[in-house]
């Protein structure tokens, strides 16, 4: 294999491996908000901000943590077959769902890219440039927080389990090759 081809994966490796031990404490996070939310409660005067602070950090820890999940190999699999397979059948077969997973990946980061282009007040989602360049997208709701920071966060996730899908690939065409990685 190639020198890039090594250290690109590798790279995107130790990327992921950081972003998703990092979404992991995000869990912790999202456990006080909610703790925030019931003694608001409890005590007769509720915040508004804490079902959609809660619904923005659960986003952020399934989104940032699934390049990570996919490294681990903790995704669900059905491998009532797949198991007794050898290593280079499995790479076959993995270089093929891959590279569908890229394809859909790809339509979701393009998606996820129009989305934060209209929240960032760029363009509208018909494509076509805002008269106000620079209108941040807000909530309807009471709070009202700007769209944006989470819109981020899924464009970023997306591109990253998009970077971990084309190393898995990367990796599965080396054992289809013969090579160790």
């Amino acid at each position: 294999m190639p020198r890039w081809s090594i250290a690109f994966v590798r790279f995107i490796d130790r990327l992921n491996y950081r972003v998703g031990r990092f979404a992991m404490y995000l869990l912790f996070v999202l456990m006080a908000i909610l703790m925030w939310s019931t003694v608001t409660k409890a005590v007769s005067t509720p915040s508004l901000w804490t079902l959609e602070m809660a619904q923005f950090v659960m986003v952020a820890y399934y989104i940032l943590g699934g390049p990570y999940s996919m490294q681990m190999g903790s995704h669900v699999r059905m491998d009532l077959i797949y198991a007794r397979w050898d290593m280079r059948r499995k790479a076959w077969t993995d270089a093929f769902t891959v590279f569908a997973l890229i394809i859909y990946l790809g339509v979701m980061l393009w998606g996820a890219s129009d989305s934060l282009s209209y929240s960032l007040g760029l363009k509208w989602p018909d494509g076509s440039l805002l008269p106000e360049i620079g209108r941040l997208e807000r909530s309807p709701t009471a709070w009202r927080p700007h769209l944006w920071p989470i819109k981020m966060v899924l464009f970023i996730g997306f591109l990253l389990m998009l970077l971990q899908s084309i190393a898995y690939l990367i990796r599965d065409i080396a054992i289809i090759r013969g090579k160790d990685f």
